[in-house]
Formats: structure tokens, C-alpha cells, sequence
């Protein structure tokens, strides 16, 4: 072929293939109700479905940046009583994202069997749960939120300045679970764009509404840090009245009616047995970061501010991983409620692989401008220090971390939070923190211990996550 025809078709090629890119992505995010993730290229369904997860999940973690960067101009009472206070709402997080498991792999299962009025049904059930646990918790959180700040260990300065946001972040905390399981309920049909747009809604009212509240801006009042527990349960409602004007006007796959949302108590209790081991399996993880924290922080202030840089460095850097293992949950419940238990392992598998390619390139950009990456947070040389060991070892573990990322949530696609849940217990908690303890106290390898801890315990996981994913137990699971 003459060279200047080979040139002429490679790039008609590479512009065909970017064209194709292109109206993939345009599929994606406007949503398409009638795709059928059972059937067709495995890529094709992976990419439709985990691009909105992506972007979504990138909308959630914007919400707590926002909130602390228009309180910092407050003062350290104001910034102290959000961090209190975050971390108890981190609690609620592990309860919402657990329920939020057992929504996904029941509602996926239906759809998968061809049978929305089912998914429906039990999608009625997930917003009565919703409602029970946000009693519940908002309750405590309305009449006991000055206690729960001074149990925090919270000076008194700090109570009487964050107290009402406190009240109101927890008092409020419907807007934070509702909007959670409602976009769960939405992943598992496949309607992953609706999630989205909810959470893009959510953040785009929290980002006007904080700096008009805190500050009073324009015709809002000054209401200093509580602006901002205002803003953002105003911000998620919204969300999620969003994703209920969905349902209830059937704009999806699924439609809530009369008969869908009457209470079945035995539909609630399936999902509270499934999703049991997603919420333990969330604080167990949690509960080790913060005593992995506990071990760094008697190594100084410049070597916590190091690991917590470096932590939410990688927390954004792998975005696009826990998006495509997202998916790969979506599409292993609706594959099993279709029947097809081949389909469901292989689109596994090859998510893992996407996974680990991803994170092998992550991995590499992150060991190449490690030190240039922490300099955009830090100048002081002993906490660059530690940002940028942090930043090395976590990137040497990341290819396991993102292939058993993927593996890890099919199971809880397929309904089996258990399994995972034993394996965060052993790889956290009889694993990782005895050694990183060891390794940084006994041994003197000081905070470096803690980070090769971590790094141990990822990649432990994605081999116990492996073998016990290939023994196949989860195929036969009745959800």
C-alpha cells in the first residue's frame, strides 16, 4: 500500500474511532432507559454505565471540599465543629452506603429477570428503609447534637459555634440517605445517568447556596457555619426529590405507584440481611483508617498533614476505578437475574483487567510527578516528605488495589456483602494494623511502617478476593 494511502486510512481510522468515543460518551450521559446491559459488547454496557457512576461519584467528593473551603475564612472553631462533626456523619455514611448495596444487587437482580414491576416494588421498600433509619438517626441528632460534640471531645468555644450545624447535618440527615439509596436504587436499574444528574443538582445548589448563607450575601441571612449545614440539606433534598419526580413519573425503568410504595416487610427485612454486611463491611474499613491515623499522628503534625494529603491525592486518583467497580456490581446483579451466570463472571473479570490497566497508568503518572503533585498542597519540606513516601508506596500496590476493587464489588452485586465483609476483618484489622503498629513502632520504620501496611493489606485483599470469588459461591445466592 503506498505510504500516503496507509496515512489517508489510519487517520480516517483514528477519526472514526474518536467519533465513536464521542457519541459513546454523548450515550452515556444523556441516559437511554431502553439499553439492555445483558446482552451486547461488555465493554460497550461497561462504559455506558460506568461513566455517570464516575462523574457522580466525582460530584460527592466535591461536596465536603466545598463546605470546608467557604468555612476556613470563619476561623479554626468553625472549621473544628464541620470536622467534628464529619466524622460522626462518617458513621451515616457507612450506614448509608451499606444499605445503598443491598438496594443495588435487589433491584439489579429484578431488572436482570425481566421484571420491572418487581425492581419497582422493592425500590418502594428501599425508600421506606430510608425513612426509618432517617427518623432514627435525625432524631438523635436534633435533640443530642450538643452532647454529641462535647463526646467528640469538642472545646466549648467549638459547641457553641457549631452546634447548630451539627443539629442540622445530622438532624437533616433524610436529605444524605434518601439521596444515597435513591441513586442506588437508580445504578441497579441502569439508570446511572438519573443518579448523576441528581448529585450534579445537589452540588451545583450547595455551591451557590454556602457562600450566600455563611456569609449573607444578596437577600440571605448571615448564619455563619450553620449556613452551611442549611445549604447542603437544601442541595441533597433537591437531589432527591429529583431522582422521587423520576420514579413516581416513571422517567426510567422503574415506576413508584399506590401498589409499589405500600410497605412489605418482608421485601424491608431481605434488604436489611443483605445490606447488614455492606454496613459492617464499610465501618470496618473506616475504622481501620482512623486507627492507622492514630499510629501516624504520634509521629507529629508534619507527618499526619503528609498522610492526609497524600490519602486524598489518591482518593481522587482512583475516581474512574471505584466508578467502573461500581458497574461492574450493576452488572453482575442484572446478568444473575437474567440467568446468565458465565456473563456475570466474565464481564467481572474483564472489568478488573480495565481496572488494573487504569490503575497501572495512574500508578506510573503518580511515581513520575509524586513530588510535583504534593507541592500543590504543601511547600514545607518535612511534610512533602512524608506526602510524597505516601504517594510511592500506595502507587506500587495500585494495580492489585484496582483489580480487586472490581472483584470486591461484584459481590456485592450479586448480594454477597458477607464475603467481603470477612475479608476487610482479616485484610484491616488481623493484617494490617498489627503490622503497620509493628512496623512503625517496634521496628522504627515510623509513619513509612504504616504506608507499606496499607499497601500489604490492598494487595492481600485482591488475592483473597480472587480465590474466593473463583470458588463461585456467589452465583447460587437468592436476593
Amino acid at each position: 500500500m503506498p505510504p500516503v494511502l496507509y496515512q489517508k486510512l489510519n487517520t480516517l481510522m483514528t477519526t472514526t474511532k474518536l467519533r465513536d468515543a464521542w457519541h459513546l460518551f454523548k450515550r452515556a450521559i444523556a441516559g437511554d432507559s431502553e439499553i439492555n446491559y445483558t446482552e451486547g459488547s461488555i465493554a460497550r454496557v461497561t462504559l455506558l454505565l460506568a461513566i455517570p457512576m464516575i462523574l457522580e461519584m466525582a460530584m460527592e467528593s466535591v461536596f465536603a471540599i466545598v463546605d470546608i473551603f467557604f468555612v476556613a475564612k470563619l476561623g479554626t472553631d468553625a472549621v473544628a465543629s464541620v470536622g467534628l462533626t464529619e466524622a460522626v456523619i462518617t458513621l451515616l455514611y457507612a450506614l448509608a452506603i451499606g444499605l445503598s448495596m443491598g438496594a443495588t444487587a435487589m433491584v439489579a437482580r429484578r431488572v436482570g429477570e425481566n421484571n420491572p414491576d418487581a425492581a419497582s416494588i422493592v425500590a418502594g421498600q428501599v425508600i421506606w428503609l430510608g425513612v426509618f433509619v432517617s427518623v432514627a438517626v435525625g432524631l438523635t441528632g436534633l435533640f443530642f447534637a450538643r452532647e454529641i460534640l462535647q463526646l467528640m471531645g469538642a472545646e466549648d468555644s467549638v459547641v457553641e459555634t457549631g452546634v447548630g450545624y451539627t443539629r442540622l447535618m445530622i438532624g437533616g440527615c433524610f436529605s444524605i440517605v434518601l439521596l444515597f439509596l435513591i441513586n442506588a436504587i437508580f445504578r441497579g436499574a441502569g439508570d446511572a445517568t438519573i443518579a448523576m444528574r441528581a448529585l450534579w443538582l445537589a452540588n451545583g445548589i450547595n455551591i451557590v447556596l454556602d457562600p450566600c448563607l455563611i456569609y449573607g450575601f444578596w437577600i440571605f441571612p448571615e448564619l455563619g457555619v450553620t449556613g452551611a449545614a442549611v445549604a447542603t440539606n437544601f442541595g441533597r433534598s433537591v437531589g432527591a426529590f429529583y431522582g422521587l419526580y423520576h420514579l413516581i413519573g416513571n422517567k426510567g425503568r422503574l415506576h413508584l405507584g399506590q401498589q409499589e410504595i405500600a410497605l412489605r416487610l418482608k421485601i424491608v427485612w431481605s434488604l436489611v440481611q443483605i445490606s447488614a454486611g455492606g454496613v459492617a463491611q464499610f465501618l470496618v474499613a473506616t475504622a481501620s483508617w482512623v486507627f492507622l491515623m492514630s499510629i501516624v499522628s504520634g509521629f507529629g503534625s508534619d507527618a499526619v498533614a503528609g498522610y492526609t494529603i497524600a490519602v486524598r491525592v489518591v482518593m481522587f486518583s482512583i475516581l474512574p476505578a471505584w466508578g467502573l467497580s461500581n458497574a461492574a456490581a450493576t452488572l453482575v446483579g442484572q446478568n444473575l437475574g437474567a440467568g446468565l451466570l458465565d456473563r456475570a463472571e466474565i464481564t467481572t473479570w474483564r472489568i478488573a483487567q480495565y481496572n488494573a490497566s487504569y490503575m497501572a497508568v495512574a500508578a506510573i503518572a503518580m511515581l513520575v510527578f509524586d513530588e510535583q503533585i504534593a507541592r500543590l498542597f504543601t511547600r514545607e519540606s518535612e511534610v512533602l516528605f512524608h506526602a510524597v513516601n505516601c504517594l510511592q508506596i500506595f502507587a506500587y500496590g495500585y494495580v492489585g488495589w484496582g483489580f480487586g476493587m472490581a472483584v470486591i464489588q461484584a459481590f456485592n452485586g450479586a448480594g454477597d456483602t458477607i464475603t467481603p465483609t470477612f475479608i476487610n476483618v482479616l485484610c484491616f484489622w488481623i493484617i494490617q494494623v498489627p503490622l503497620a503498629y509493628g512496623l512503625a513502632l517496634p521496628l522504627g520504620w515510623g509513619p513509612t511502617g504504616v504506608f507499606w501496611a496499607v499497601f500489604v493489606a490492598d494487595n492481600l485483599t485482591c488475592v483473597l478476593g480472587v480465590l474466593a470469588f473463583r470458588r463461585g459461591r456467589w452465583k447460587t445466592l437468592v436476593v
